[in-house]
């Protein structure tokens, strides 16, 4: 191989390396995760929860910031302001105007609207090294008046899409774990499936606490 060749190849070899090792930051990662969950329009997702108060599984509609959660012996509902929730075992509806880091506790999607606002964001690395097809990003408050002090997401690498999510609470040690079990994307929502209707609880009562 003639010289010029040889340094030709290995010229562009050492362009290309920076651009292969390079890998997007933890903001670049949940940038795109929140990109391509806006873009997927209504999405459904059935999950499961480990909890140390127990575990449970439910599902939830989401439709940008709107949501339907249902787990068990309770379904709520979220219209961007408002919030419904129905406690089965009581036959109640609690009426409320949830603020951003309230929503944290309900929906695992919130961060959506969190991560660029007093959190610390670094990329760490996966127990099993091999692993390359998930972003590990973890999420730490910056204020120890935060309710979610810690919060780890793991995104899967092609779809950026969110696999797992674990948070630790102000006051607690211990993590809840959420695991997506089932992700189906593109349903058509209206807007009303947010929104709590009475008639389809006649018996309940309502409390309103905003």
């Amino acid at each position: 191989m003639k010289i010029k060749s040889l340094l030709f190849i290995l010229g562009m070899l050492c362009l290309a390396l920076p651009m292969v090792a390079q890998e997007p930051d933890a903001k670049d990662i949940l940038d795109r995760t929140a990109d391509a969950f806006r873009r997927e329009g209504g999405v459904k997702i059935g999950f499961s929860v480990r909890a140390p108060e127990g575990n449970s599984n439910g599902t939830i509609c989401l439709k940008g910031d709107k949501f339907l959660l249902e787990t068990e012996g309770m379904k709520t509902w979220f219209d961007g302001r408002t919030q419904w929730s129905y406690l089965a075992s009581s036959d109640e509806i609690n009426v409320s105007e949830p603020t951003p880091e309230e929503l944290q506790s309900i929906n695992p999607y919130s961060w959506l609207s969190l991560y660029n606002q007093d959190y610390k964001l670094k990329v760490a690395k996966i127990g099993n090294a091999s692993d390359n097809t998930t972003y590990k990003v973890v999420m730490t408050a910056t204020k120890r008046s935060q309710d979610i002090q810690c919060l780890i997401l793991y995104i899967e690498k092609g779809s950026f899409r969110p696999l797992r999510l674990s948070m630790v609470q102000r006051g607690s040690k211990d993590a809840v774990v959420v695991f997506i079990n089932s992700y189906q994307a593109g349903k058509s929502y209206d807007d009303s499936l947010f929104v709590f209707d009475k008639r389809a609880f006649p018996t309940a009562e309502i409390i309103d606490l905003r």
